[in-house]
């Protein structure tokens, strides 16, 4: 039956109350196929966008404006949210639905599961792994640094390069390089090393200053070297920090939806395409994995991280208020000399 020929008579019929109500919104939905999905545009590459269904409606949303009207309305509205773990904790995840079943959580390999565990077990089926982002260092005309950035992160105290590094904005994630660098004020002296802290614009402040190297998502640089032949691309074998990212459901039922748009995103040809713009599937079909085991011999390379950094790199876990105030006391007490 068409939904449009529905009479009164026939709505009542239907099993009356709010049960009819939410059983038409459903049906409706289905109906159209149309789902909302909210995301912060900038954060995903375009391969990865390019693979949410047509038919879905999309919306932009920043995340470092959540008190704005415009982003609370667009987060109250969504069925399906994108995010990563640099802004988790800015929402409210009981708002959301569990939705690692098993159509879903077999697909998660061990580095996913591993860290899901740092949820809560009542948030910990309410997040799904959708990609992982290598930072990398981004050098320009320095050539003789590459050699050095492949092994540690301590090149990044060198004198030449004081005043003429572009950090992250993310104190945590600048101390956790801090914390790879051997030197008992890393911090510190990380800190002096800054010329600024960036994430928007930081490839076009490298380009156009005196700065020398920044850290940005691979997400972000990928592109650089084979269009500006002075910027190379390094991602030390000690490790670099890694973004998480996910996706969040409102939908407590149709999560077919989800699991019909995962199939397609861990197809070869996506896992290809995302991974050749810095976005790794942690999934564990065998393809997926095979693109955490570059084995190339470059030290620059646009194939991204080595099997022996990924191996050494690390995560950041959700942050409580005891973790976030131990955090902000750490980074205070580097100010003072």
């Amino acid at each position: 039956m068409s939904a449009k020929y529905f009479t009164r008579r026939q709505f009542l019929q239907f099993g009356g109350g709010a049960f009819s109500i939410f059983f038409l919104l459903k049906y409706f939905r289905n109906l159209t196929g149309k789902v909302r999905i909210s995301f912060q545009s900038s954060f995903l590459p375009t391969a990865f966008k390019k693979t949410l269904p047509k038919k879905w409606t999309k919306k932009n949303i920043n995340f470092g404006q959540l008190n704005f009207v415009e982003n609370k309305n667009k987060l109250s509205d969504s069925d399906f949210l994108l995010i990563n773990d640099g802004w988790i904790n800015s929402i409210d995840l009981n708002n959301f639905e569990n939705i690692n079943n098993s159509s879903l959580s077999d697909k998660l390999d061990k580095r996913s599961i591993n860290y899901l565990n740092f949820f809560d077990e009542n948030n910990r089926n309410k997040v799904f792994p959708t990609g992982v982002i290598p930072y990398a260092i981004v050098i320009k005309n320095n050539k003789d640094l590459i050699y050095a950035a492949y092994n540690s992160w301590d090149f990044l105290l060198t004198k030449k390069l004081t005043g003429k590094i572009i950090l992250p904005k993310s104190p945590r994630i600048i101390m956790s390089i801090a914390a790879a660098i051997e030197d008992i004020n890393s911090l510190g002296k990380l800190k002096m090393q800054a010329m600024m802290y960036e994430d928007k614009n930081t490839l076009n402040w490298l380009i156009n200053s005196e700065a020398c190297v920044a850290i940005v998502p691979y997400t972000l640089c990928y592109q650089y070297p084979k269009i500006d032949s002075r910027i190379s691309l390094v991602f030390p074998n000690q490790g670099v920090p890694l973004m998480w990212n996910f996706i969040l459901s409102k939908l407590k039922y149709n999560t077919e939806l989800l699991v019909d748009w995962v199939n397609d995103l861990e197809k070869n040809r996506n896992i290809d395409k995302l991974s050749k713009q810095g976005w790794y599937l942690p999934f564990k079909n065998e393809y997926s994995q095979s693109k955490f085991k570059n084995t190339a011999s470059s030290k620059t390379s646009s194939l991204g991280p080595s099997k022996e950094c990924w191996e050494n790199s690390w995560p950041f876990a959700p942050l409580d208020s005891q973790r976030k105030i131990y955090y902000e006391k750490l980074w205070n007490q580097s100010l003072t000399p």
